[in-house]
């Protein structure tokens, strides 16, 4: 299984330009900051929300999203489903 996490452009740092990974930015993960490749997202700048995979931000979000998604994340660390996920009650079992 795979997970993207949301993290928010702290800095970009241009000197820092690979010719394989291409920019290179700070991205925020709620206090943990990491480098990544804005490779696949030309257009992100600094203060831009980002969906980030191996290294690799994947695309931008609005704050919303990211912020949604941390909410999401928050609940699965502890075990809870959102309730729009969860699926409707089971009927109850026919008595015989």
């Amino acid at each position: 299984m795979c997970l993207a996490v949301p993290g928010k452009i702290a800095a970009l740092d241009e000197s820092k330009d690979d010719p394989i990974a291409g920019r290179i930015a700070t991205v925020d993960f709620q206090g943990s900051q990491v480098k990544v490749s804005l490779a696949m997202t030309p257009d992100a700048g600094e203060g831009d929300w980002v969906l980030v995979h191996a290294g690799f931000a994947i695309a931008v979000l609005d704050e919303a999203e990211a912020r949604e998604t941390w909410q999401y994340l928050e609940l699965a660390e502890i075990g809870e489903t959102p309730p729009e996920l969860k699926g409707p009650p089971p009927e109850p079992a026919a008595e015989q």
